[in-house]
């Protein structure tokens, strides 16, 4: 036994897991989510400024696209990472292809509303990405995945010859 992160014992199985952990994908989410509101909030108040309700409401249209967007990889790396990691990484592509045809088709079949105010709409669009990506890096940046096993027990760094 060589760990004791997080008060869980590894074997020679692997290092135990706390089941209590909170998802990576999830907690991603919350971040990224909360980001992205917030600044969207501080855009849909400008807008509204500029260009009343209409402004304010395009932008929070725009954002809130972005962030359904980027929540369904989030939330199939969360349901499928982990029964299958590797297995996740094709379902992120094929499930990119999906969601740009999708948004594209709805786009081209709904069309814009007659309410909609182009330019507040690519803002709150641009500002959301932004804030999202920004978060999810952060995220990621903090996130302590483990690439390596730990060494196998009874072989100590003494054993190791130049």
């Amino acid at each position: 036994m060589t760990s004791n992160a997080g008060g869980q014992q590894s074997d020679s199985r692997g290092v135990a897991v706390d089941r209590s952990t909170p998802s990576l994908w999830l907690r991603l989410l919350f971040m990224s989510s909360t980001a992205a509101i917030l600044a969207l909030v501080v855009t849909g108040v400008i807008a509204a400024a500029m260009n009343g309700g209409v402004g304010a409401l395009s932008a929070a249209f725009g954002g809130v696209l972005v962030m359904v967007f980027f929540a369904i990889s989030l939330l199939i790396g969360h349901f499928v990472g982990r029964g299958n990691p590797s297995g996740a990484v094709g379902l992120f592509v094929a499930t990119y292809f999906v969601k740009v045809v999708g948004f594209a088709v709805v786009l081209f079949v709904m069309g814009a509303p007659a309410w909609l105010h182009g330019r507040w709409f690519v803002i709150g669009a641009v500002v959301t990405v932004v804030f999202w990506q920004a978060a999810e890096i952060y995220g990621f940046s903090k996130a302590r995945l483990q690439i390596y096993n730990d060494p196998a027990s009874g072989k100590g760094d003494s054993d190791v010859r130049p």
